[in-house]
């Protein structure tokens, strides 16, 4: 596979994406090639959400095309996936709970929310901030969503609608799914998920599984098992896709439900910069090129703002198509671009071929990708990498599954902040020092540790080194109240590389005690930030200047003298 970088873009087109015509064969059939792989999926993703195949069809149209456009990844598909559709099929199932007349304008309306925090986020230069979570919450929140998706795909695979209460609802009720399942629905769905599993490799490489599943699964829906189900019924299709552009949907606002609405605006927000972002790095590291986070950031919140605004659900950066799209030969946005025209062309020319799909079949390939979204690599190998680290990720599993997304992520990592700051600040902390002799186990000169030994136990020298955060302010405190008989400290900042707040403030009280007790107080080597946040205590104005703008072995010498 051949790898470029994207060119220097022209000064004008600096609002667009990189589109390029230097490689227009390449970017048409990866269009191509990603618009085949999308279509069953968009299909799946819109009749799981809740919101219908249409607006399956149009998120994966408009998303992808505004994305390609104005993102900051050339070669990154944009479309509903999995992680988003979870989300969007509770929006969809809490709003038009509470009001069922316009629970899906507000659905909708959430969409184009969440678009706009996406631009916000972008315009603030949030993205290299964003993805920038522990692997552990990572793993365990993508993990936690494909079970989602798995769980409420049960009810469809089984031949009926899913139930009412989202993941503890379907669980509930799955003795009744079971018993009251639909044979021939069953059978379409367990030939989907075969096809999807038992697809050879050089056959995949012709068509996408998704889409042989889909063919082969509607037409023996229509011929061999064209029978139906129990009780006369027939087999649950999708139904016809008006054909046409979609008709605009206004932002649909409700006192009642406006927290609810910001809120579920803010968690789709979030997710789909998590999913775009890292599957931009995916991009990145297979075709060897640099994207740019916020630019992305922006493009993706324009595509599901105009998603929203005419009934599409909503979408992020798709790995799949991603993946396909760069091995098919795309290498600049003008691949996503044409991928999305061509898609709005066969909704628009084949809507009425879809209406004969079963919804079993979509089911398979949605409960199909639930299982690809769970990390179960990590799963496997957590618990003997770190302990600490499995609890995290079944922690996070648990709590996406059962309580909420936002919850799950925010639990998460605070555990894991916390856990890294206790094992960094026992690393820091062995990094406070004091010794009052040579042969302390400090790495100074020779010179300098038989200044020490003529000090004979009444000179201290105070070393810190590296980072010194909030978590370090203990063990200074420590160090210092080790000190007993002295008449001289010298604070040794020398090899500081960062002073945190609370870590200045507690070299700051050793300093004012050792003042108190009268003995002579140095503090050395302190340079840019940590010489400025010292001077912003006013530590400096409390001792004499000429203690303070000493080198190391100099303060030796000059406490030395002044004890002898």
């Amino acid at each position: 596979m051949t790898t470029s970088t994207a060119p220097p873009r022209p000064p004008g087109l600096r609002v667009l994406n990189h589109i390029s015509t230097t490689n227009i064969k390449g970017d048409l059939f990866g269009g191509v090639t990603a618009a085949i792989v999308a279509l069953p999926l968009a299909l799946a993703f819109g009749v799981a959400s809740g919101a219908g195949a249409a607006a399956g069809l149009w998120g994966a149209v408009l998303v992808g095309l505004f994305a390609a456009l104005f993102g900051g990844t050339p070669t990154l598909i944009s479309e509903p996936t999995g992680p988003m559709t979870v989300v969007m099929t509770a929006v969809i199932a809490n709003l038009t709970a509470q009001d069922p007349e316009n629970g899906l304008a507000m659905a909708f309306t959430v969409v184009m929310l969440a678009g706009i925090f996406q631009m916000v986020f972008g315009v603030l230069k949030l993205g290299r901030y964003i993805t920038q979570m522990p692997y552990t919450v990572i793993s365990g929140f993508m993990s936690g969503i494909g079970f989602i998706l798995i769980i409420l795909q049960l009810g469809p695979f089984l031949g009926q609608a899913i139930p009412k209460g989202g993941v503890m609802g379907t669980l509930t009720a799955l003795p009744q799914l079971l018993q009251n399942a639909r044979p021939t629905e069953v059978l379409l769905a367990v030939i989907t998920l075969a096809i999807l599993w038992l697809t050879p490799s050089r056959v995949k490489k012709v068509a996408p599984p998704q889409l042989i599943a889909l063919v082969i699964g509607t037409l023996l829906s229509l011929t061999l098992l064209s029978g139906g189900g129990e009780g006369g019924e027939g087999i649950r299709r999708i139904g016809e896709i008006a054909s046409g552009f979609p008709k605009l949907q206004l932002p649909t606002f409700a006192p009642a439900q406006l927290q609810t609405m910001v809120v579920s605006a803010a968690v789709l927000g979030m997710l789909g910069c998590i999913d775009a972002l890292l599957t931009a790095v995916i991009a990145d590291s297979v075709t060897r090129t640099e994207h740019d986070s916020n630019k992305e950031l922006i493009g993706q919140g324009l595509g599901n703002l105009v998603s929203g605004l005419f009934g599409g659900i909503a979408g992020a950066g798709a790995t799949m198509g991603t993946v396909v799209n760069i091995q098919a030969g795309g290498r600049s946005a003008l691949s996503g671009i044409s991928r999305a025209l061509i898609l709005m062309v066969v909704i628009l020319a084949g809507g009425r071929l879809a209406a004969q799909i079963p919804q079993a079949v979509l089911a398979g390939i949605a409960l199909k990708v639930g299982v690809d979204i769970v990390d179960w690599g990590f799963i496997k190998r957590a618990h003997r990498i770190s302990i600490s680290g499995a609890v995290i990720m079944y922690l996070v599993i648990a709590l996406t599954v059962l309580v909420d997304l936002i919850v799950a992520v925010g639990v998460g990592v605070f555990i894991a902040n916390i856990l890294t700051i206790d094992k960094m600040s026992a690393l820091q902390s062995k990094s406070v020092k004091s010794v009052s002799t040579g042969d302390g186990g400090l790495m100074i000169p020779d010179e300098e540790k038989a200044l020490l030994d003529q000090g004979k136990g009444q000179v201290l020298l105070f070393q810190l080194n590296g980072a010194m955060i909030f978590g370090v302010a203990k063990a200074i405190a420590r160090e210092h109240n080790a000190i007993r008989d002295c008449k001289a400290v010298i604070f040794d900042l020398s090899e500081v590389s960062h002073l945190g707040v609370t870590a200045a403030l507690a070299v700051e009280n050793a300093v004012e005690e050792a003042i108190e007790k009268g003995r002579q107080v140095f503090v050395v080597g302190a340079t840019d930030t940590t010489r400025r946040r010292l001077e912003k205590l006013g530590l400096f104005q409390k001792l004499p200047s000429e203690r303070t703008s000493l080198s190391r072995f100099e303060a030796l010498r000059q406490a030395v003298s002044g004890i002898a």
